[in-house]
């Protein structure tokens, strides 16, 4: 079997959002993701997100999620209604954030387009 063989071919979403812009806000959102609750990690990992990495610059967050292709929404949409606990631990990342300048009406985390890309 050739390497890769079989292996799911991942689809990269790269979306932004800010923190509100209150220090205290922004320390509890970081304290929060040193220890994120086992429902959540064991629905996004059942959601179908093989990866998941979020960068922070000051209050603005860039998150990295790689799944097999589906629409981010959807897979995001079975994961917060997969568990109470997953409800209340989005609901409360929500209440510390706000949409990015540029993202579209009704956009929460707005996907950010490619520019470049090294091969």
């Amino acid at each position: 079997r050739a390497p890769g063989a079989g292996r799911a071919v991942l689809t990269r979403h790269v979306l932004t959002v800010d923190l509100k812009d209150d220090p205290s806000v922004v320390a509890s959102y970081l304290d929060h993701h040193k220890r994120v609750w086992p429902e959540v990690l064991r629905s996004l990992k059942a959601s179908g997100i093989h990866g998941m990495e979020i960068y922070v610059l000051g209050r603005r967050l860039v998150m990295f999620v790689d799944t097999n292709g589906h629409d981010f929404r959807q897979t995001f949409a079975a994961h917060q209604a997969s568990h109470p606990r997953v409800a209340e631990w989005e609901a409360l990342m929500k209440s510390m954030q706000e949409p990015a300048p540029g993202s579209q009406p009704g956009e929460w985390w707005a996907q950010m387009q490619p520019v470049f890309r090294l091969t």
